[in-house]
């Protein structure tokens, strides 16, 4: 009788505590979200605020690029009525900001051109680059820690440390000059520059994009190696995988299951600022490859005194900043043990 109504009762015991996973899972990624969108306004308030505020405390004007130097404050004046900037300080940040809850990051002094138009422009190429640097680094990185984990103290684990320490210091503009040289002039198996998008062919906008990848991707092998290494050995070390392992569980499995799960977080923490760094940094790669990307559209800007396109890169990387941690953060409550216990 025993077995009669027990057996029945099994599955709907599993659905039943399938669903509350389900249920705790979606609640932990809802907290976090919640969180991460909590934080990001009054972030998102201040650092709009401070860049808005960079153009009264650098002192520059429309008239200066237009105009020249030797123009008279008169003229000056006039450029600037042009632009809206003898309104009151407050009047002319709540339209700019207005404009950015919109899309709208203003009109270059440079060229009248839109901004929007010009950062979109040049973060695909960016993005393009950073993504594809991203995953090399992530897949190469993850390979390259993990077997030193798994042969920790051996020869191979010091060849592995040895080798991310040397690419760790190994500057982005050396490894880009060496890749065009060898791969691009010496064997011709990739363009030296240029750019083509991807609805032109996914092959060509692959083969313009690979050699800037490679050479923005040494840091990110370095450092997902290095942590993804050192937190798989404290994995290993804790007592719930020697209690896995006397319980007679396989090494694959408590390496998968248990080891892995632990040990992912250090790392997914490490790339939540990776992405948007690997953006803002490739200005250097971008001209070794002759690229117009985000990173060359900011430093033009910087150099030319055109604060609106300053202000609208500015904006971009704290989007981006702040998108790409809630999409790690996001994966870090779903995925690693550790930050589910601690939402």
């Amino acid at each position: 009788m025993t077995t009669t109504i027990e057996a029945p009762a099994a599955p709907a015991l599993r659905r039943g505590a399938a669903r509350t996973r389900t249920r705790h899972a979606l609640g932990r990624v809802l907290v976090t979200l919640a969180r991460t969108v909590a934080l990001f306004v009054p972030v998102f308030l201040v650092a709009t605020f401070v860049t808005f505020a960079l153009r009264s405390l650098s002192g520059l004007s429309p008239a200066r690029i237009q105009l020249g130097e030797e123009a008279t404050p008169e003229a000056i004046a006039r450029v600037e009525a042009e632009w809206g900037l003898d309104r009151p300080f407050l009047v002319q940040y709540g339209d700019w900001f207005t404009g950015v809850l919109q899309g709208q990051l203003g009109t270059s002094w440079s060229n009248g051109a839109d901004i929007s138009t010009l950062i979109g422009l040049g973060l695909g190429v960016s993005l393009s680059i950073a993504a594809f640097a991203l995953i090399i680094g992530v897949v190469v990185g993850f390979l390259l820690g993990t077997v030193a984990a798994l042969r920790r103290t051996t020869w191979i684990d010091r060849a592995v440390t040895g080798f991310v320490t040397v690419i760790s210091v190994m500057p982005a503009f050396v490894v880009g000059i060496v890749l065009v040289t060898v791969l691009a002039v010496g064997l011709n198996l990739f363009p030296s520059a240029g750019y083509v998008p991807a609805e032109q062919g996914i092959g060509p906008w692959l083969a313009h994009i690979t050699l800037p990848a490679i050479a923005l991707s040494f840091d990110v092998v370095a450092d997902v190696a290095r942590q993804l290494r050192g937190s798989l050995v404290a994995a290993y070390r804790e007592n719930y995988v020697t209690g896995a392992v006397v319980r007679g569980l396989s090494p694959r499995r408590i390496f998968l299951r248990h080891v892995l799960r632990n040990g992912l977080g250090p790392v997914l923490a490490t790339l939540g600022l990776k992405f948007p760094a690997l953006v803002g940094a490739s200005v250097v790669t971008e001209w070794i490859f002759g690229l117009q990307g985000f990173g060359r559209f900011a430093n033009d800007a910087a150099q030319v005194g055109d604060v609106p396109a300053v202000q609208g890169v500015l904006v971009v990387s704290i989007v981006l900043v702040v998108t790409f941690n809630l999409i790690v953060n996001l994966v870090l409550a779903r995925v690693t043990p550790a930050s589910q216990r601690g939402v």
